[in-house]
């Protein structure tokens, strides 16, 4: 051993091996792209129905649910229903957090709005 401070350092970083798998699969779901964009989607527009996100991610409706069942498996989202319509959210700052340094800053220009 070179430096026992450095692998002691390292060793702390590491934690319990459990939060390592944990941290993988979180960048799991995190790797696929229609997964991505529905994170991205619901980062951006706070509290989305499945149908709203099927237009914005231009995905159909069956392979969004799809996704969002395992999404909310993996507690990545949350789903509040008001009435017959549910909607999504991140579960935490930290995801949100995440889809930053993953995504970087996303611009509100030339976006759709619905009319009032």
């Amino acid at each position: 051993m070179l430096d026992g401070e450095r692998v002691c350092q390292a060793l702390a970083g590491l934690g319990d091996c459990g939060d390592i798998a944990g941290l993988a699969d979180r960048f799991r779901t995190l790797a696929d792209p229609s997964r991505l964009t529905l994170l991205i989607c619901i980062h951006q527009a706070g509290p989305i129905s499945v149908t709203d996100l099927a237009v914005a991610a231009d995905m159909n409706e069956t392979t969004v649910s799809q996704a969002l069942r395992l999404l909310r498996a993996t507690g990545t989202v949350t789903a509040h229903r008001s009435g017959r319509i549910v909607r999504y959210e991140l579960t935490s700052d930290e995801i949100a957090k995440l889809i930053d340094q993953i995504a970087g800053p996303r611009s509100s220009s030339g976006h759709m709005h619905a009319a009032t």
